[in-house]
């Protein structure tokens, strides 16, 4: 089982990033939470690694229909979208959301994770 949806962007980190944070507000998701974890992965371990971006994106809505289904989903929203260098390209990947319906075996959140994902997936497409 696939259980996210990636692109592939022949862009800077930065260039990237500033793209991200653009298209999921376009399809009704606001960013809420940023994590670098790069800079924490150095700071605490004294690791480097590769530019890595985690940012938490949430469309209310879509929340809350999901939470009416069932309290326990938070766990699950497909709420993290990953911003990452591979190489000399930068990778964009987010949960897929189908599979909160997959893992939960609720069929009362099939119709939020068809809206969720056509949403990212336009999303994820204007970044190309």
């Amino acid at each position: 089982m696939s259980y996210d949806r990636t692109v592939r962007l022949d862009a800077d980190f930065d260039t990237a990033v500033t793209a991200v944070r653009k298209a999921p507000a376009d399809q009704g998701f606001g960013v809420l939470t940023e994590i670098d974890v790069r800079t924490i992965l150095k700071a605490k371990l004294g690791h480097d690694m590769e530019d890595y971006l985690i940012l938490g994106a949430c469309n209310p809505s879509l929340a809350h229909q999901a939470l009416q289904a069932d309290r326990g989903i938070g766990l699950l929203l497909p709420c993290n979208v990953v911003v990452r260098r591979d190489g000399d390209t930068t990778l964009v990947q987010a949960l897929g959301p189908n599979t909160m319906v997959t893992l939960s075996g609720l069929p009362a959140l099939e119709p939020v994770a068809g809206d969720a994902a056509a949403r990212l997936d336009a999303a994820l497409a204007a970044l190309t």
